[in-house]
């Protein structure tokens, strides 16, 4: 078997790890919202900052400090110029656990942050302490070998990314009523993937430079309620029900865009013969391509289209009794070159029936861009990948999920949503699910890119 070459020495790789695992025993999970958090969620947060500042004294220690939003601080490390900083962005925050986790199958307790078989386990080691550890521990490393900053970095920590909060919301304003203009900003997002292209065997370093929008819908009917042995010929939960499946029978039509043609421009080099002469004409053959990734798996038909997921429903609240009102709730992720209106007007059209209501929750339009390419801050991100995973190949994707970066792009020109970790297609499916963990050795990993990062030339220029 082929032996990886380390990037780092096995301590570092370790430190991380046993960091990594105190902090996923702190659950640190903020509601949805704006609304102060309840004194044990305070504490809990408390106790995670105290721990950073524990294992990050020359950090937090030298650097400037906000606190934004409920639980979220952002640090500026002051360089040698101020003009056009770094912004480096990782929540502290995780998603929740079901009280009946072992019916999920996790392998260990997911709060216990357990080191096994090499790998940390536990919520949050992929999504997203394990980022915020690794970019902290090559920030310190740097500080104690006397590193001083070319420009201006910041450090955005926010506590309510997974609810939809305030932090980063907060931290871009303030960011902005002080003029500041950030060169760079880099946040959660891709990784270093294995297994995720067909007939590519190579890692991929997917870095998403845009991501998609976010639109919550509520689709709701009413009834005239009364018991449920002498239903109507159509109850309100079955209106709900019958526009569900209209929209899950008429998925929105698929597209190949810009950032995804170059994707599979880089990945053809590395593909089978059949795969190479396939992507590598990726931009006169978007018609096909449409037609033929949708069919590859979840993941590619997500790629080239905005999806509709139904995640929340609701009837009566007894079993022999009809609703007077149903609802369901719809996670709808728009595809870059659309646009939220557009999205709340296809499924209006596709539920056709005026005795549904169809009403926006929330609502945040896909991401703008950023540069890739030949652009300076691309190739930063490139050679740091280089410098961290030598074999892997460094791709542009739109990032299917949503992150904190979305509300910093107005301000920043060129934003990219990276965690340099490994990451299998099971560790994929594990995060916010059971069983998440992340690999000690790419923990080290991730130390050697922020490192390579913040000290290569294409930043200090």
């Amino acid at each position: 078997m082929k032996r990886r070459k380390k990037a780092v020495p096995d301590e570092t790789a370790d430190r991380a790890a046993q960091r990594l695992a105190s902090l996923i025993q702190i659950p640190a999970i903020a509601p949805p919202g704006a609304e102060p958090l309840a004194p044990e969620v305070a504490a809990s947060f408390a106790r995670l900052r105290a721990l950073l500042i524990e294992y990050y004294p020359l950090t937090f220690g030298r650097a400037e400090v906000d606190e934004v939003g409920r639980a979220g601080v952002m640090l500026r490390l002051i360089g040698r110029g101020a003009e056009r900083p770094v912004v480096l962005m990782a929540h502290q925050d995780v998603v929740p656990v079901p009280a009946d986790w072992e019916a999920e199958g996790w392998e260990h307790p997911p709060f216990d942050g357990v080191i096994a078989d090499r790998y940390v386990h536990g919520r949050g080691a992929l999504d997203d302490k394990g980022a915020l550890v690794v970019m902290l521990e090559a920030i310190e490393a740097l500080l104690e070998e006397g590193w001083e900053p070319p420009r201006d970095v910041y450090v955005l920590m926010g506590a309510d990314e997974e609810s939809y909060g305030t932090c980063a919301v907060e931290a871009t304003e303030l960011l902005e009523s002080r003029g500041v203009e950030p060169y760079l900003v880099l946040d959660e997002g891709g990784a270093v993937a294995t297994g995720a292209f067909p007939s590519v065997k190579r890692e991929l370093a997917v870095v998403g430079v845009a991501e998609k929008g976010i639109l919550t819908l509520e689709i709701s009917a009413e009834g005239g309620g009364g018991h449920a042995s002498t239903p109507p010929k159509r109850s309100a939960a079955g209106l709900v029900a019958a526009a569900i499946c209209e929209i899950e029978e008429h998925p929105f039509p698929a597209a190949v865009n810009d950032v995804t043609v170059e994707m599979f421009e880089s990945v053809a080099p590395h593909a089978s013969l059949l795969m190479r002469a396939l992507l590598g004409r990726a931009g006169s053959l978007r018609p096909l391509l449409a037609r033929v990734l949708p069919r590859l798996g979840p993941e590619m038909a997500a790629m080239v289209r905005t999806t509709t997921a139904v995640t929340m429903m609701e009837g009566s609240a007894a079993h022999n009794v009809l609703a007077t009102r149903a609802r369901a709730v719809l996670n709808v992720r728009v595809a870059a070159g659309s646009s939220v209106d557009d999205a709340v007007a296809r499924i209006t059209d596709v539920i056709d029936d005026g005795r549904v209501t169809v009403t926006v929750l929330e609502r945040s339009e896909p991401s703008p861009v950023s540069p890739s390419r030949d652009d300076p801050r691309w190739l930063a991100i490139r050679d740091a990948v280089t410098a961290s995973y030598p074999d892997a190949v460094t791709v542009p994707y739109v990032m299917l999920a949503a992150s904190d970066a979305r509300h910093v792009n107005r301000i920043a020109p060129a934003v990219y949503r990276f965690a340099p970790l490994r990451m299998s297609s099971q560790q994929r499916a594990a995060v916010h699910g059971p069983n998440e963990k992340v690999e000690v050795e790419s923990l080290g990993r991730g130390v050697a890119f922020y490192r390579a990062l913040l000290t290569g030339a294409a930043l200090a220029e």
